[in-house]
C-alpha cells in the first residue's frame, strides 16, 4: 500500500506471509543485500537498494518479483501506512544500479574504510538497528539533515542583515515593517507549497525537484541583489557618534524588498520540502528510537541557527553587507549536488485531488489530530510576551546595542541546548511531564525579571542577570519545541504529508503570530511608555510582568489535552468513537483564519505602510 500511495517508505523487514519466518533461510552475500531459498530450493534475492524502497510494483508472478511478502515498520496505529500483503517487485532503487555504501561493517574488511572507520563509529553513524531509510548520513539521505542546516545557517545570516541593512539605507518604521513582511509573507503558503508537491510531481519527483527549485531561487535573488546594486557602506566616526552612508548605487527599497520576496519563497519552499521527506521517514523509525530523527534534524537547524548569527553580525560589521549577501547565495548552491543524489521514488502513483482532500478531511475530524493540536494551539497563544522588555532593558538599563545583540546570540545557543537536552534526556519523559515541568519553570524565571526591575540582582551584573533570565527561557523554548514537532509528523496521513504537515506547522506558528499581536494590545493597559520609565516609575512594568507571567503559566491548565506519549495518541486514534465532523471544522476554521490573518497583516504592511501606528 506503500507504493500505491507513492511512499517512499522503507519495509523495516521482509517476511514471507504464506509460511512461517523459520522457513526462510538467509543467505550469504557481499553486495549488501539478502537471499532466502524457498521449499522447492528456488532462490530469490533482493538488492541492498530495496532497502529503502523499490522501484515499482507488480500483481504478476514474473521472474524478479517476491510475491506474497507483506511490508512490515509502519505504524501500528494504521494511520501512518495501511498495510497489505501484495507483490513486490525487488530490482534496485528508481535511480538504476547506483553503487550504494555498504550494509554492514564486516563488507568493510579489506577497504580503506577499516583502516580508519571502527566498527563504534561506523555504528554511530548508520545504527544497525534502523533501516537505511533513517539512516541520515548515506549519501542518499544526507540531502535532508543538509537542508535543515541550510535553513538555520540562512535564518541566522539573514535575521541581522534584513535588522541593520535597511536602517543603513534610510528606511523608516513602516518600510521596515513592509521589508520584514515580505520576508516572512511567503511562510503564510507554507501549506500551498506541500499541497502543490504532494498532487504535482516535477520530472517525476515530488520532493526534489521542488527542494532544488527552491533553493536555485534563494541563491538567485541574493546574488541578483549583488551583483545588480551597489551595498558598499562608508563609515565616519565623529565624536559622539558614527555615520553610516550608503553608496551611490545602493539598492532602492523595492527592489531590495523583492529580492527578499524571492529569497523568501525560495527559502520556505525548500524547507517544506524538508520538512515533507522527514514526516515520511519518521514513521519508519524502530519504537525504540523514535523522535531522534527529527531531534537530530532539527539539531542540525538550530546548530546552523546558533553559529550563523553572530559570524553574520561580525561579517556585516567588518567585511561589509555584500560578504553577507554573497555568502547567502552561495549557501543554496552548496545544496545542490546533494539533492541530486537523494533518493526518491520516481514517478510514484499519486493520489487525485479530491482523494487527498478526503484522506485531509478524515485526519482532521480524528480526536487524535483536533484535541492535542488544540493544545497546542491555546498554550502557544497563551505565551503572551511583556512588549516592552527590550525598550526597558535599552533605556533604563542603558544596555548597548551589542549587548542586546548578545543576549540573542546567547538565546540561540541555550535553544541549541534545550533541543541536544531533549534529544538525549527528556525524549523518554511524558509530553504531559515535559510542559508541566518546563511551564512552572518558566514562570519562576519570568518572575526574575521583577527583581531585575526592581534593582534586586543578588550582587550580579544587571547585563549578567538579565542574560541568565532571557536566554533560559529559551533553552526551556527548545526541549518545548520537539515534542509537538515529533507529535505533528505521526498525525500525517500517508502520500499528504508535505500539506497535512505544513497544515500542523501553520497553527503551530500562527498561533505565536496571535501572540504577540495579543502582548502589543496589552501595552495600553499600564504605562510603560519610554518617557514614563525614564521618569522613573516602573510600577506599569512590574504589573505587565506580573500579568503575563500569569497568562503564560495558565497554559499549563489545558495540558490534559495533549496525549502522555506516542502510545496514548495511537490509542486516541484507534478510538472508533473519537472522530468529530465539528472538532475537523473548528480545526480548519482556525487554521485558515490564521493564514488569512497572517496574509493580511503582511500585505497592509506592503501596500499601506504606517497602518499600525509606524512612523512613515
Amino acid at each position: 500500500d506503500d507504493e500505491r500511495n507513492g511512499s517512499t517508505s522503507t519495509p523495516q523487514r521482509l517476511r514471507r506471509s504464506s509460511r512461517s519466518d523459520s522457513e526462510v533461510r538467509p543467505l550469504a552475500s557481499d553486495e549488501g543485500g539478502f537471499e532466502d531459498e524457498d521449499k522447492n530450493g528456488t532462490t530469490r534475492r533482493a538488492d541492498a537498494a530495496s532497502n529503502f524502497g523499490p522501484s515499482k510494483s507488480s500483481h504478476s508472478g514474473t521472474n524478479g518479483l517476491a510475491e506474497n511478502f507483506d511490508v512490515e515498520g509502519s505504524d501500528e496505529a494504521g494511520y501512518s501506512y495501511r498495510k497489505e500483503v501484495e507483490p513486490l517487485e525487488l530490482e534496485g532503487s528508481a535511480q538504476g544500479s547506483a553503487q550504494l555504501p555498504p550494509e554492514t561493517y564486516e563488507s568493510l574488511r579489506g577497504t580503506v574504510w577499516s583502516t580508519f572507520l571502527s566498527r563504534a563509529w561506523y555504528e554511530w553513524l548508520f545504527p544497525p538497528g534502523s533501516p537505511r531509510s533513517v539512516q541520515l548520513l548515506r549519501r542518499e539521505n544526507i540531502a535532508v539533515p543538509a537542508c535543515y542546516l541550510c535553513v538555520g545557517l540562512l535564518q541566522g545570516l539573514s535575521g541581522p542583515f534584513i535588522n541593520v541593512y535597511p536602517l543603513d539605507l534610510g528606511a523608516t518604521e513602516a518600510q521596515q515593517a513592509t521589508i520584514s513582511s515580505l520576508r516572512s509573507l511567503p511562510a503564510s503558503f507554507k501549506l500551498a507549497f506541500g499541497f502543490l508537491s504532494d498532487n504535482l510531481p516535477m520530472a517525476g519527483y515530488r520532493r526534489k525537484s521542488y527542494m532544488f527549485l527552491g533553493w536555485m531561487i534563494a541563491s538567485g535573488s541574493m546574488l541578483a541583489l549583488a551583483l545588480f546594486s551597489d551595498l558598499g557602506l562608508t563609515r565616519e566616526v565623529t565624536s559622539e557618534m558614527t555615520v553610516t552612508t550608503a553608496a551611490d548605487g545602493a539598492p532602492s527599497i523595492p527592489f531590495l524588498s523583492l529580492c527578499l520576496l524571492l529569497f523568501g519563497t525560495g527559502f520556505w519552499f525548500a524547507d517544506v520540502m524538508g520538512d515533507s521527506v522527514v514526516a515520511e521517514k519518521a514513521k519508519l523509525e524502530p519504537e525504540h528510537s523514535r523522535g531522534h530523527l527529527q531531534s537530530t534534524c532539527y539539531a542540525c537547524r538550530f546548530f546552523g541557527l546558533m553559529i550563523a548569527a553572530p559570524f553574520s553580525t561580525v561579517m556585516y560589521s567588518t567585511l561589509g553587507p555584500k560578504t553577507v549577501v554573497l555568502v547567502m547565495a552561495a549557501l543554496p548552491l552548496s545544496m545542490l549536488p546533494l539533492i541530486w543524489n537523494m533518493w526518491e521514488l520516481r514517478n510514484a502513483p499519486v493520489k487525485s485531488t479530491k482523494q487527498q482532500c478526503g484522506e485531509i478531511w478524515t485526519t482532521v475530524c480524528s480526536r487524535a489530530v483536533w484535541q492535542p493540536m488544540g493544545f497546542v494551539y491555546l498554550y502557544n497563544l497563551l505565551q503572551v510576551g511583556n512588549a516592552a522588555w527590550r525598550e526597558f532593558l535599552k533605556s533604563v538599563l542603558g544596555f548597548t546595542s551589542n549587548q542586546l545583540n548578545m543576549l540573542l546570540i546567547v538565546a540561540y545557543v541555550l535553544l541549541y541546548a534545550g533541543i541536544m537536552a531533549y534529544k538525549y534526556y527528556f525524549i523518554t519523559w511524558s509530553w504531559r511531564a515535559i510542559y508541566v515541568m518546563t511551564t512552572l519553570l518558566n514562570g519562576f524565571f519570568s518572575m526574575l525579571q521583577v527583581c531585575l526591575i526592581k534593582g534586586f540582582t543578588f550582587g550580579l551584573d544587571p547585563f549578567i542577570f538579565a542574560l541568565g533570565d532571557d536566554a533560559f527561557a529559551d533553552f526551556i523554548g527548545g526541549i518545548q519545541f520537539l515534542p509537538t514537532t515529533i507529535m505533528m509528523v505521526h498525525l500525517c496521513p500517508a502520500g499528504s504529508e508535505g500539506a497535512a504537515y505544513a497544515m500542523f506547522t501553520t497553527v503551530n506558528n500562527s498561533a505565536y503570530t496571535l501572540s504577540a499581536a495579543i502582548s502589543t494590545v496589552m501595552l495600553g493597559i499600564w504605562d510603560v511608555s519610554k518617557e514614563t520609565m525614564l521618569n522613573g516609575d516602573l510600577s506599569g512594568m512590574v504589573k505587565l510582568t506580573v500579568f503575563t507571567t500569569l497568562i503564560q503559566i495558565s497554559g499549563v491548565l489545558f495540558v490534559k489535552l495533549l496525549p502522555r506519549t506516542k502510545e496514548d495518541l495511537t490509542a486516541l486514534h484507534a478510538n472508533p468513537y473519537s472522530g468529530s465532523k465539528l472538532g475537523g471544522f473548528i480545526f480548519l476554521l482556525i487554521t485558515f483564519s490564521s493564514i488569512l490573518y497572517s496574509v493580511v497583516v503582511a500585505v497592509l504592511n506592503i501596500v499601506k505602510p504606517g497602518w499600525a501606528g509606524e512612523s512613515r
